[in-house]
């Protein structure tokens, strides 16, 4: 059952409202007239059951919630502990009066998120884009570019994933009340010491020879575990198991690789960098439109595919979300191969021929200067809205998080637009008032 907030409470005798209290013209005040609240309930309210079940969390309270988190980079336990400290953020949320507890436990963000899922998320990414004016939205040139999104998971080494293997299997045995043949527990402790710095010439050998004593153990522990299981626990277990099978069957130079036990789904993706030859995630795909810069489009994918192929499905969210085609898509020498997508035309840096004039090599320098602008939002993304690392379950942990760090940078976007033209109204004011102050010193003297 949906809960609504009152839109018109009747007021307590002993208690304050927020608004006698809280600055009208602060930019989170601002920002909370801006954005329509109803259109948004009413898209979210489809992901709830309207008949049944206890009432639920107003939406409006939950989703402000989450925006607040994205915008200002916290975690789902700080953002609820700064909500009770801040009138502001109270306000944004539609609270009347300032509020002393916590206004829902933090799980409660974990089922919201599963709640909506990726097409909820994209709902409150196209609330973010309209804030703005339609001259600033639709622009005929955007901005594509990918970047890699990090799991957060360690460095996966076959030593690491093998000796997790052994714990797991050690805590089924447990819990199942199964007697495992041995445990290795005091001749692993000391293997994992063995098997660092195998790169050290002197060590090398014996750190080889300690890496394949771990996956034997692990091997052996694995089967022991599985022979005395019964069907019903096999059932339980089975999709664990398949990816204990898979870790220890997997090679160096192997495809479809396993990175980490309890995120399968987690690629390797190369860097071509020095300082980080790769990082462990997926990649994402950010639209940015060229000259208002805002986020018209974010995108995650599962798998690592060539970036000329993540135009088609981006490009569709985009008119999804904007209601309008670009004409032109800037993109890097990584898309080549890409000329026309869905009638939008593709623009990469290629060789201008000798007979170009120097009007035409200027035009083409300035738009892929342009084009590099969007490598700063990334970095904006990563930094301060929660894109450096996902802490976000599974696949569809990495969709919500690349869309909801896209709405964040807009209503932050935003937020620091209202502030600039907050301060710009107070020194107007003040230089009237100053000027006829200073007008009527003249007429008295």
């Amino acid at each position: 059952m949906i809960t609504k907030i009152d839109k018109t409470p009747q007021l307590e005798m002993f208690k304050t409202p927020l608004e006698h209290f809280i600055k009208d013209d602060h930019q989170l005040v601002l920002l909370s007239r801006r954005i329509n609240w109803d259109s948004l309930e009413d898209n979210l309210s489809k992901y709830y059951c309207i008949d049944n079940g206890r009432p639920s969390i107003p939406i409006r309270t939950i989703a402000g919630i989450l925006i607040l988190k994205r915008m200002f980079n916290e975690s789902d336990e700080s953002v609820l502990e700064r909500w009770v400290e801040n009138p502001y953020w109270q306000h944004l949320c539609g609270e009347v009066y300032f509020q002393y507890n916590l206004p829902f436990d933090r799980t409660e963000l974990i089922k919201f998120r599963n709640r909506i899922g990726e097409e909820g998320a994209e709902q409150i990414l196209k609330m973010s884009i309209h804030l703005f004016t339609k001259k600033e939205i639709y622009e005929k040139e955007v901005l594509i570019d990918t970047t890699v999104q990090e799991k957060n998971i360690t460095y996966p080494t076959d030593a690491k994933l093998q000796k997790k293997i052994i714990e797991k299997c050690r805590k089924i045995a447990k819990d199942e009340k199964i007697q495992l043949h041995q445990i290795y527990k005091r001749e692993l402790k000391q293997l994992m010491i063995d098997q660092r710095f195998r790169n050290h010439p002197k060590r090398r050998k014996k750190a080889l020879a300690a890496g394949r004593r771990i996956k034997v153990i692990a091997g052996r522990i694995f089967r022991d575990l599985h022979r005395k299981l019964d069907n019903e626990q096999h059932e339980r277990y089975k999709e664990l198991f398949d990816i204990f099978r898979d870790v220890l069957i997997q090679k160096k130079k192997g495809k479809n690789k396993i990175y980490s036990i309890h995120q399968p789904y987690v690629n390797c993706i190369a860097k071509g960098k020095e300082a980080k030859k790769y990082e462990f995630g997926n990649k994402s795909s950010i639209v940015k439109t060229k000259k208002s810069g805002i986020i018209v489009g974010a995108m995650a994918f599962t798998e690592n595919i060539y970036d000329g192929d993540t135009l088609e499905p981006q490009l569709e969210q985009t008119e999804r979300l904007i209601k309008r085609k670009p004409k032109f898509g800037v993109v890097d020498r990584g898309y080549r191969g890409r000329k026309i997508i869905n009638g939008i035309k593709i623009i990469i840096p290629k060789k201008l021929p000798t007979s170009a004039t120097r009007y035409q090599i200027q035009k083409i320098r300035k738009l892929f200067r342009a084009r590099a602008g969007i490598e700063p939002i990334i970095g904006h993304l990563k930094q301060d809205h929660r894109m450096n690392k996902n802490y976000l379950l599974d696949e569809e942990g990495d969709k919500m998080n690349t869309i909801l760090a896209a709405a964040g940078f807009n209503l932050r976007k935003m937020l620091q637009r209202l502030k600039a033209e907050a301060q710009y109204i107070y020194i107007l004011i003040w230089n009237f008032i100053f000027i006829n102050r200073k007008l009527e010193l003249k007429t008295v003297y």
